[in-house]
């Protein structure tokens, strides 16, 4: 695997890889994942989508093997996205390139797209993070968390969090595992973040005209199939597929591969 490459912004240090020949492709994970973490899920195959193209994979400002500082305001969904930007710039990319993002890097892809259009060609929004009449639940949820961790540490949520059940989806899929990848000192920082975010408005996410692929998956309120049901009304040229099992799930890189070639 190739060595990561490090990128600064605004109190964070990027760590990155952009390798391979071919179109570019960049993929951002969600949150409290990494690109390793990624990997370890099993469900994206991350190599196979490299292939014959030139990829683009990082660790989100704060998770993996990216750092960043505990204040809240830096890690909410406009943060992200000024951050993605900042690194295409950086890295002297002067072609559209497809860009696909699960949960935050969905909406980083949305965001980036919404401020820099003719950055992006096209774009898979897996699990669209829950959104507008939909996103107070997980705001409150990740509010929620930010005071347990602030209130009786980060271990003791750790602890809450590992014997949580995996979503119904998931329940007879041995590999499913979100262990955060986040140090203990940003925890309570990130999920404040996270918890002051939405969406960017509908009016905004209807200029997009790029071509969009939104792959959803049941039984997650915190993803919820209605937000991807109205992505796809808003958006002009999308199609959506949702998932009810794991296995179908697992077909969505080779769904990507199609809707990209």
């Amino acid at each position: 695997m190739s060595t990561d490459s490090y990128f600064e912004r605004d109190g964070a240090t990027i760590a990155y890889q952009y390798s391979g020949t071919g179109e570019p492709l960049a993929y951002a994970h969600g949150v409290p994942l990494s690109r390793a973490a990624v990997r370890r899920l099993g469900l994206l195959d991350l190599d196979a989508l490299a292939k014959g193209r030139r990829m683009l994979t990082y660790d989100a400002r704060g998770h993996g093997e990216s750092t960043g500082r505990p204040v809240a305001d830096d890690y909410t969904f406009d943060n992200f996205g000024r951050d993605l930007l900042a690194l295409i710039d950086a890295l002297g990319i002067d072609q559209p390139i497809d860009f696909t993002g699960s949960s935050l890097g969905a909406d980083t892809a949305l965001r980036a797209a919404i401020a820099a259009p003719e950055r992006f060609r096209r774009l898979v929004l897996m699990i669209p993070p829950a959104a507008w009449d939909d996103a107070p639940f997980a705001q409150n949820l990740y509010s929620e968390i930010a005071t347990v961790i602030e209130t009786e540490g980060a271990d003791a949520w750790r602890d809450q969090w590992a014997t949580t059940d995996p979503l119904p989806i998931f329940a007879d899929y041995p590999a499913f595992d979100l262990t955060p990848a986040v140090s203990d000192d940003l925890l309570g920082a990130v999920f404040a973040g996270i918890s002051r975010s939405d969406l960017p408005a509908p009016d905004q996410i209807a200029t997009i005209t790029q071509q969009t692929l939104i792959l959803a998956w049941d039984t997650d309120p915190l993803h919820p199939v209605s937000t991807a049901q109205k992505l796809q009304d808003l958006l002009p040229n999308a199609d959506l597929h949702i998932s009810r099992t794991a296995a179908d799930v697992k077909t969505w890189t080779n769904r990507i591969t199609d809707f990209l070639t």
